[in-house]
């Protein structure tokens, strides 16, 4: 298969599984920040992503790295060559600078007909009103489900694989409160701690 992972960050948790999985017989694309941004953020999670890979050329040397950095960068493979894309906790990064449809647009294209997107997102409680801006980090099923079809996508299944029934999602900084981030730093570690990572939705769309 031909697989898009998302927007890796710095670590590529998820660059880890797909990398070695893939490299015999298959092909990964990793559509990561502009290089050239003019955001910090951006510029060193793309350095500290690209010395993560040339430290293990075993693992990732066929990996194919693209840029999609909004409204300008988007394409993140050949249109019409992926057989999955998928994406984790980045739809709330999306929302907030007023770029998801494009993004979804984007992912839409590099699908093949038939191919799979598949989704991981903290999960606001059903009966929320969605902010707009995602500022909690937090997001509806619903929400993303209407973007998802806006494009042309099939909701195909969900899974509660990720779900945490211990996350109230009420904190003082939304999903960063909670572990790993502990933005709050010792206040109420020890609660966040017991309550673990954010609930979160896995959604599975298919590109008729």
């Amino acid at each position: 298969m031909t697989v898009v992972e998302i927007w890796p960050g710095g670590k590529g948790w998820y660059t880890e599984i797909l990398a070695p999985y893939l490299k015999d017989q298959g092909l990964l694309y990793v559509a990561h920040f502009d290089e050239h941004s003019s955001i910090p953020y951006f510029k060193k999670n793309f350095v500290k992503f690209k010395q993560k890979l040339a430290a293990n050329p075993d693992s990732y040397g066929k990996v194919v790295m693209t840029t999609l950095q909004p409204p300008t960068q988007l394409e993140i493979a050949p249109p019409g060559s992926a057989d999955r894309v998928l994406t984790f906790r980045n739809v709330h990064n999306w929302m907030k600078s007023d770029q998801a449809l494009q993004v979804f647009e984007a992912m839409y294209l590099a699908l093949k007909s038939g191919g799979i997107l598949g989704i991981v997102e903290h999960r606001n409680p059903a009966q929320t009103v969605q902010d707009l801006k995602a500022k909690s980090g937090y997001v509806t099923e619903a929400y993303i489900i209407q973007l998802a079809e806006k494009i042309g996508f099939k909701l195909l299944a969900r899974s509660e694989i990720n779900a945490n029934p211990n996350d109230t999602h009420n904190h003082p900084n939304g999903v960063w409160s909670l572990p790993p981030s502990f933005r709050g730093g010792k206040e109420n570690k020890a609660y966040f701690e017991s309550t673990g990572e954010s609930d979160r939705m896995t959604l599975k769309f298919i590109k008729p």
